[in-house]
Protein backbone atom coordinates (compact mmCIF):
# COMPACT_ATOMS: atom_id res chain seq x y z
CA UNK A 1 0.00 0.00 0.00
CA UNK A 2 1.14 3.27 -1.04
CA UNK A 3 -0.71 6.72 0.64
CA UNK A 4 -0.82 10.02 -1.13
CA UNK A 5 -1.68 13.50 -0.51
CA UNK A 6 -3.60 16.23 -1.92
CA UNK A 7 -3.17 19.21 0.34
CA UNK A 8 -4.52 21.77 -1.75
CA UNK A 9 -7.88 19.84 -1.83
CA UNK A 10 -7.90 19.34 1.86
CA UNK A 11 -10.35 21.35 4.17
CA UNK A 12 -8.31 20.37 7.56
CA UNK A 13 -11.73 17.89 8.63
CA UNK A 14 -9.19 16.09 10.84
CA UNK A 15 -10.94 13.29 10.37
CA UNK A 16 -7.39 11.27 8.61
CA UNK A 17 -5.69 11.95 11.74
CA UNK A 18 -8.39 10.56 13.96
CA UNK A 19 -8.78 7.45 12.03
CA UNK A 20 -4.24 7.03 11.73
CA UNK A 21 -2.68 9.53 13.47
CA UNK A 22 0.57 7.31 12.57
CA UNK A 23 0.15 8.22 9.00
CA UNK A 24 -1.42 11.19 9.05
CA UNK A 25 -1.16 14.64 11.17
CA UNK A 26 -2.36 18.33 10.58
CA UNK A 27 0.24 21.29 9.48
CA UNK A 28 -0.78 23.82 13.44
CA UNK A 29 -1.02 26.72 11.01
CA UNK A 30 -4.16 25.69 9.09
CA UNK A 31 -4.49 22.24 9.74
CA UNK A 32 -3.88 21.10 6.35
CA UNK A 33 -2.90 17.20 6.21
CA UNK A 34 0.80 16.38 6.23
CA UNK A 35 1.67 12.69 5.47
CA UNK A 36 3.82 11.13 7.68
CA UNK A 37 4.56 7.89 6.08
CA UNK A 38 4.09 7.03 2.64
CA UNK A 39 3.82 2.99 3.35
CA UNK A 40 2.03 2.30 6.41
CA UNK A 41 2.47 -1.11 8.78
CA UNK A 42 -0.04 -3.25 8.43
CA UNK A 43 -1.87 -2.75 11.50
CA UNK A 44 -2.43 1.22 10.30
CA UNK A 45 -4.00 0.24 6.67
CA UNK A 46 -7.67 -0.40 7.72
CA UNK A 47 -7.33 2.98 9.25
CA UNK A 48 -5.87 4.52 6.35
CA UNK A 49 -8.48 3.19 4.19
CA UNK A 50 -11.38 4.13 6.31
CA UNK A 51 -9.86 7.56 6.64
CA UNK A 52 -9.77 7.54 2.49
CA UNK A 53 -13.43 7.27 2.23
CA UNK A 54 -14.80 9.68 4.52
CA UNK A 55 -12.17 12.75 3.50
CA UNK A 56 -14.60 14.95 2.86
CA UNK A 57 -12.24 16.72 0.33
CA UNK A 58 -11.27 13.40 -1.36
CA UNK A 59 -7.57 14.43 -0.91
CA UNK A 60 -6.09 11.00 -0.17
CA UNK A 61 -5.57 8.45 -2.59
CA UNK A 62 -4.53 4.86 -1.52
CA UNK A 63 -2.69 2.59 -4.36
CA UNK A 64 -2.84 -1.12 -3.70
CA UNK A 65 -0.30 -3.32 -3.88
Amino acid sequence: MRVEVEQDKCVAAGQCVLLAPEVFDQRDEDGIVELLDARPAPGAREGVREAAEVCPAAAIQVVEG
